[in-house]
């Protein structure tokens, strides 16, 4: 095995290094405090693994994302949501008998107790949906109890990743409804997933939903393209609090909190609100170029450029496929997609762009594709919870699957004050 050799002061210390299947590299420091004392400091973990993990596989430089060793390319193309979501948890594409147990899994678990109902007359109107869906996937653990478990490859296991699978998107549709005074619309059991949400989402006795494939293959593809992404914050998230053995509801509210962000899983919408800001102000695609490269400018163009991705986003080149099959299906003449079709083009064909590699991204094209589906601006990140479900549930058992579970515990470089002494308050 390959080693580095560490030396400080008096003391040498060997450091395996760890090859993974696709060659890439990594220093095993697991020793090293224990043989010199010191810890190292990698603020942000931009530098640091903090596990090994079978399941997603990322190449920056070459634009790779895999999932399970599958391209994206080919899941996005052929695979179901629910096909991906198996075999992100489990580690193969589902046979059609387990795909039949899989998918009769989900459509047992797609409804919600009926007392759990009571939860949404408590929110206000005003309440913001990622906030009513981390409360209500927190409390499943309150009403289905049986499935706190520590046997984590029994059935009870298989139940309750089907159950947050499926009640998640029934949890969010509800949100939806409740957050613009519409009555909550139940799932159908002769629906497939995406299909089944947008029903729940936009049927109305008014306005009864009318299925459009294309809408909801573009829907299930958007969910297949955030279904994981390696260790992000989120899915850390799920593995640092989970290894504190909490049950797997906890985990992934844990988790969905920490993709609320704008940094993290809000980003698409920062897009949507970039393009309206442009449409208000009534600037040109030539003003937005020169305004973004301009470091004293307010002016910030979101849904370029990825600290992962160095070449291309490989997501963002099938999500804008389906943007302009959509965009040509319907018609489209919103101000917003129109500004976003040309900023694009003139960021691609700009010098200052091409030599940064500063290519449109996943959150560029799902904001975009998402608002082109009708979902709104606000529930943006709740639709990349639903997508990204699958890959937490995936780290989650990957994790407690490993032998021996070590709780989280990183260390730091405390610069605070030196030792000093309580002063009564009479005399400070």
């Amino acid at each position: 095995m390959d080693k580095a050799t560490l030396t400080y002061k008096d003391r040498t210390v060997d450091l395996p290094i760890i090859e993974g299947a696709e060659g890439e590299k990594a220093l095993d420091i697991t020793c090293l405090r224990q043989s010199t004392d010191l810890i190292t400091l990698d603020v942000g973990f931009q530098n640091t693994g903090s596990c090994t993990s079978a399941i997603t596989y990322i190449d920056g430089d070459k634009g790779i994302l895999r999932y399970r060793g599958i391209p994206i390319e080919e899941l996005a193309e052929k695979a179901s949501f629910s096909e991906v979501a198996y075999l992100l948890i489990y580690g193969n594409l589902p046979s059609r008998e387990q795909q039949n147990i899989f998918s009769q899994r989900l459509t047992q678990n797609s409804m919600m107790h009926e007392e759990m109902l009571r939860f949404f007359d408590g929110f206000p109107p005003t309440a913001h949906p990622m906030a009513m869906l981390v409360t209500m996937v927190n409390a499943l653990s309150v009403y289905y109890t049986d499935y706190y478990t520590q046997d984590f490859q029994a059935e009870t296991f298989d139940i309750m990743a089907a159950s947050l699978l499926s009640r998640i998107r029934t949890i969010a549709a509800y949100s939806y409804k409740h957050s613009i005074g519409e009555p909550h619309v139940y799932p159908k059991r002769d629906l497939k997933y995406a299909s089944n949400f947008l029903y729940m989402m936009f049927d109305s006795p008014i306005n009864p939903y009318v299925p459009d494939p294309d809408i909801e293959r573009a829907l299930s593809v958007l969910l297949i393209l955030h279904a994981d992404h390696e260790q992000n914050c989120s899915t850390s998230t799920v593995r640092l609090v989970g290894s504190s053995m909490v049950n797997l509801y906890a985990s992934i509210c844990a988790g969905i909190c920490a993709l609320w962000g704008p940094l993290h899983g809000g980003a698409n919408q920062k897009v949507i609100e970039m393009l309206e800001e442009i449409r208000k102000d009534n600037m040109t695609i030539k003003q937005c170029i020169e305004s973004a490269k301009d470091k004293n400018s307010k002016f910030r163009l979101f849904g370029f450029g990825h600290r992962i991705y160095k070449n291309y986003d490989p997501r963002s080149l099938i999500l804008k496929n389906f943007c302009q099959t959509i965009f040509k299906k319907f018609n489209y003449q919103d101000t917003l997609i129109n500004i976003a079709m040309e900023l694009e083009e003139a960021a691609l064909k700009d010098d200052f762009f091409i030599e940064r590699k500063l290519y449109p991204n996943v959150d560029f094209y799902s904001g975009i594709l998402y608002r082109m589906i009708g979902i709104p601006t606000n529930m943006f990140t709740v639709m990349f919870a639903i997508g990204r479900l699958p890959g937490m549930i995936a780290q989650w058992k990957e994790m407690h699957d490993s032998v021996p579970l070590k709780i989280g515990r990183p260390r730091q470089i405390y610069t605070g004050s030196h030792l000093r002494h309580y002063i009564p308050v009479d005399e400070r």
